[in-house]
């Protein structure tokens, strides 16, 4: 995978466009996307602003490093917490408990849905709680 592919994915994972990507680092839509189709190559500058955009490090968006940002230990951490989240989601909807929508039950592709987006807020909200925890209570890397 190659930069322009990295920035891409991280975007989409964001469900950022070009355009709002451009605008969080001072660039234009046309760069951004010359950037992630491999037209143009990026300065010192412009990694630097689009790591700190894109919660990522520098070295995964050059090919340096294959972790994004997240742990293997964060990755165990937010599944763990999806499947707790799941199973209470199905056993409220088992009992008539759950989530309704509208008086009736959540189907199990809203529940799936609703799962994608709070796995995609919990990946963001570990990115930032690293990014600024002081560095004296940061882990050994």
């Amino acid at each position: 995978m190659n930069t322009g592919d990295r920035i891409k994915k991280l975007r989409k994972e964001m469900r950022l466009t070009q355009v709002e990507l451009g605008s969080k680092i001072n660039s234009s839509a046309q760069v951004i996307s010359n950037w992630e189709r491999g037209y143009t190559s990026l300065s010192h500058d412009d990694v630097v602003r689009l790591a700190k955009a894109l919660n990522t490090k520098t070295d995964y968006l050059l090919g340096y490093s294959e972790e994004s940002g997240l742990t293997e230990k964060d990755e165990k951490d937010i599944a763990k917490r999806m499947k707790k989240i799941k199973k209470d989601l199905i056993e409220g909807n088992a009992d008539g408990e759950g989530l309704n929508f509208m008086g009736e039950p959540m189907s199990e592709e809203a529940i799936e849905s609703l799962l994608e987006a709070l796995e995609h807020a919990e990946r963001i909200a570990t990115l930032a709680n690293k990014k600024y925890t002081p560095k004296k209570f940061r882990d050994k890397e």
